[in-house]
């Protein structure tokens, strides 16, 4: 019959590949999921694009009627300062960074 040997060394270094192996298609997969679950929680550019050209036209159109027919006074400060402050709100909150501080381990059961 046929003498198959096999070192130590070898069974050790098997064990290693295979450890590796895993490794890195569990890590692939943690990633894959991780990228699923953003893609899911973000809404899509594309769905937002029309209710935000209709409602920056809506703005728009009540700023040219105001603009147009009342001319100066409070009026015009309320019709351009609170789109303006709508608009400074929503941007501050898109721009900063907010951290989610969860642990990975623990509390899941």
């Amino acid at each position: 019959m046929n003498d198959l040997t096999v070192t130590p060394t070898q069974i050790l270094a098997g064990v290693g590949v295979l450890l590796v192996l895993f490794w890195v298609w569990r890590a692939g997969s943690r990633r894959a999921k991780a990228a699923a679950r953003t893609a899911r929680n973000r809404p899509r550019l594309v769905s937002l694009a029309g209710p935000v050209l209709v409602n920056a036209g809506l703005i728009v159109a009540v700023q040219w009627v105001v603009i147009t027919r009342a001319g100066a006074g409070w009026l015009l400060l309320a019709v351009l300062g609170l789109p303006a402050l709508f608009a400074a709100y929503a941007l501050t909150r898109a721009l900063m960074v907010a951290t989610v501080d969860t642990s990975k381990r623990g509390g899941r059961r």
